[in-house]
């Protein structure tokens, strides 16, 4: 059984209620830490979880002082969290707390940037670990752990994959469907990117599978298990590019 290939890249949002904080962070981070893509900043816990619903990131940059809402209260609307956790903050008292609350690690501002690289390295070596004991791949398998041993799945059966919270539906062609206690993410980071796309948050089909596309009010494939799924505005254009390549090489 092949190894998973490691994560060299994660992405990741800034959460901070200054302007000046969050557009330091990401300036610092896009200059001396290439393995960090930067999907958006929120100046607040409300526009944070919006980030996070809506690009699902690996990692999340939090300061702890904020107005209404902090940090800590941003963590305590998570039961299970599907990302990474770096505080950054001005503050050295909040470091017990932050560690009680799971994080992966603490800055101090003015982020000093040989430490930020350490952290950097830290967070990839933590989400490899993740990825690895999630889901085994081979060149066509997926070997799937299940509470009394693990299920092998073919790549090639797969149709699609349906997220609902921290689990996962894994729906099968001529098969049993499989619910996993896994994020559609881990299955994303692990299936190979020519074969399966994620169309929208909740929906990472089989391209291979697509019955047919329609653009009529919205941006939506069926796919041979009967099922109509919306594709999301943000995803359409590399959605549309994706099948153009593919049409091209057949």
């Amino acid at each position: 059984m092949s190894s998973l290939n490691a994560l060299e890249t994660l992405t990741a949002i800034i959460i901070d209620d200054e302007l000046h904080g969050r557009e330091n962070l990401k300036m610092i981070i896009e200059n001396y830490c290439p393995e960090i893509e930067i999907l958006g900043l929120a100046e607040s816990v409300i526009k944070a979880r919006e980030l996070v619903s809506a690009f699902s990131p690996d990692v999340v940059f939090l300061d702890i002082n904020m107005p209404v809402l902090d940090g800590f209260d941003f963590l305590e609307q998570y039961n299970e969290r599907n990302f990474e956790v770096v505080f950054v903050s001005a503050h050295e008292e909040f470091g017990i707390n932050a560690v009680k609350a799971g994080a992966a690690d603490y800055l101090l501002k003015p982020v000093n940037i040989k430490e930020l690289k350490l952290t950097v390295k830290k967070l990839l070596s933590i989400c490899n670990k993740k990825a690895k004991s999630v889901i085994a791949l081979e060149t066509d398998k997926l070997v799937i752990p299940v509470t009394h041993g693990f299920n092998v799945l073919l790549i090639d059966d797969i149709i699609r994959l349906e997220a609902d919270g921290c689990y996962t539906t894994v729906i099968i062609h001529n098969g049993r469907n499989t619910v996993v206690s896994r994020t559609l993410k881990d299955f994303e980071d692990t299936l190979p990117k020519e074969k399966f796309f994620r169309i929208h948050r909740s929906h990472l089909i089989n391209l291979k599978f697509i019955k047919d596309y329609s653009n009529l009010s919205g941006n939506y494939v069926t796919m041979m298990d009967g099922s109509r799924i919306e594709i999301s505005r943000r995803k359409a254009p590399d959605f549309i590019l994706k099948i153009k390549s593919l049409l091209k090489t057949i």
